[in-house]
């Protein structure tokens, strides 16, 4: 709870993340609309997603929010 109104006052640092993901790429498979196919990070922090870029060993852009897995996920069960 204070993690979180700390984040809404000063904004989070985002330096606690994920080890990079990049999702399976089955053959013959279709993912569900929205769902990315590069990898990326997640904040532990404030869940925020960001691309990762391998070549580099950095953290990019954030993700934009239509393309999380959640949203994504949500669209897949209608």
């Amino acid at each position: 709870m204070l993690n979180n109104l700390m984040n809404v006052l000063f904004g989070c640092s985002h330096r606690r993340t994920t080890f990079p993901i990049t999702p399976a790429r089955r053959s013959g498979f279709s993912p569900a609309p929205g769902l990315r196919h590069s990898t990326y990070v997640v904040c532990l922090d404030c869940g925020k997603e960001f691309g990762y870029n391998w070549t580099e060993m950095r953290v990019g852009e954030p993700v934009p929010a239509a393309a999380t897995a959640e949203a994504a996920f949500s669209t897949a069960q209608r």
